[in-house]
């Protein structure tokens, strides 16, 4: 990893935590919001190489979010994946059809966080 920027939209502390600690230790930088309004702000000073997520958030829930992230000029193709806890088998065809790019399950296992983050900044 070539220390890629990541934007962690979580408001639960400990998950945030654990995330960023996990990329941290595998050379990503990160940026973190608690809301999906914060995150928002966040991506005008800077353009991340991958949005996780959380769909649960307070204000502005995570598919609200994407959809203001997809019309903005400097994010809307940036691959952006739900962080949720929601992954029983018709949400994972809901989060595509809002327009996520994927989605990682919560409670996070670390080693297929791991991948997949990879995954999806290596485009595989």
């Amino acid at each position: 990893m070539d220390g890629k920027l990541v934007l962690v939209v979580e408001d639960n502390p400990i998950n945030m935590e654990l995330v960023r600690d996990v990329l941290h230790a595998k050379g990503y930088r990160t940026l973190e919001a608690t809301s999906g309004e914060a995150a928002l702000e966040l991506v005008e000073q800077e353009t991340p190489d991958l949005i996780l997520l959380d769909i649960q958030l307070p204000g502005m829930d995570g598919v609200a979010t994407l959809a203001r992230l997809r019309q903005g000029p400097s994010t809307a193709a940036t691959t952006v994946v739900a962080l949720t806890a929601q992954a029983m088998d018709g949400d994972r065809e809901s989060f595509f059809d809002a327009g996520f790019d994927g989605y990682i399950s919560k409670p996070i296992d670390v080693p297929e966080f791991i991948r997949a983050v990879a995954g999806y900044c290596d485009g595989g």
